[in-house]
Formats: C-alpha cells, sequence, structure tokens
C-alpha cells in the first residue's frame, strides 16, 4: 500500500481508515509499517482533515484493540496459536521465546518497553497473553506504550508534515 493510497483511504472514510489501517498494523500484518501511517494521520491532521488529539485517540484506540486481540489470542489459544503462528513465521520464534521469558521477568514495565520498540511491540501481546499476564497491568502497560510511540510517529508527521514524506519517498 503507497502513501498515496493510504492518503486517499482516509480522505475518503476519514477516521473510520486511520482506525481500520492502525488496527491491521497492530494486528502485525504485512504491509502496514507504523513508520509511514502514524505520521500520515498526523500530517492528514496538520491539514485540517482531523484534529491531533481525535487523530492521536484515534491511533491509540485501534493499537490498543489490535494489541488487545494478539494478547487474547495468546491467552485463549497459547501454546497452540503460538505453533501455528510460527509454523507460519519460523523467523520470529526467537523473538517470541525470548519475550515470553522476558514478561514473565519485567511483567508490566516490559510490556511499556515492548510497546516502544519496533517488531517487537506487536509481538509481545502474543507471549503476555500465553503467560496469563493480569489483564488490567497488561492493558494499562500496553495503552501507555501505545500511547508514547503513535505520540511520537503521529506528531511527527502534524509537526513535520511534507519534510517527513520526502524522508519516507
Amino acid at each position: 500500500m503507497t502513501m498515496d493510497v493510504i492518503m486517499q483511504y482516509f480522505a475518503r472514510y476519514g477516521g473510520i481508515a486511520i482506525f481500520v489501517i492502525v488496527l491491521l498494523e497492530y494486528l502485525n500484518l504485512p504491509g502496514f509499517p507504523a513508520g509511514v501511517i502514524m505520521p500520515l494521520a498526523g500530517m492528514w491532521a496538520a491539514k485540517g482533515n482531523i484534529r491531533f488529539i481525535p487523530a492521536l485517540i484515534i491511533t491509540v484506540a485501534a493499537g490498543l484493540l489490535g494489541s488487545l486481540i494478539l494478547y487474547f489470542l495468546g491467552y485463549k489459544g497459547g501454546e497452540l496459536f503460538l505453533q501455528k503462528y510460527l509454523d507460519k513465521f519460523p523467523r520470529q520464534r526467537k523473538a517470541i521465546e525470548d519475550k515470553l521469558e522476558w514478561v514473565r521477568q519485567k511483567g508490566s514495565v516490559g510490556i511499556f518497553i515492548s510497546k516502544l520498540i519496533p517488531m517487537i511491540r506487536t509481538l509481545v501481546s502474543i507471549p503476555a497473553g500465553i503467560s496469563k499476564m493480569n489483564l488490567v497491568q497488561y492493558t494499562v502497560s500496553s495503552t501507555l506504550g501505545i500511547f508514547v510511540w503513535n505520540l511520537f510517529f503521529v506528531g511527527a508527521g502534524y509537526y513535520l508534515g511534507d519534510a517527513v514524506l520526502k524522508l519516507l519517498a
């Protein structure tokens, strides 16, 4: 998906498009990089198509929903889901195994920090669910991490605008 196509979706469907595309990115689906989507949402806000705070809230809500979906898949599907996922994406085995151990050791602080690390930030939800992390602690630490991550990228798009587009092109 190109930046022009994403902006067309934003223009046509507004906040719903932002929500859906960010949700798909947080579900760790290929083709939806946060480093492109979030700044574009910020740029769209800077152009007056949506206000900054609603754009940020939409991206955080979508990120949290995506994270909770992966958490519950890990929680309910546990080892079966993990095995099927790793069969499909074997290169992620080490990252997930490392995250399982890290989540057990670091808890909420680990989730918060993980939400700030590319690639790991979406994957950490599965091990958190598999390890049966407390849902309230998971939700709070995820929300805070997602907020910081999205604030940085949406804010960059909002304040740097076209300069970000030139860097991404």
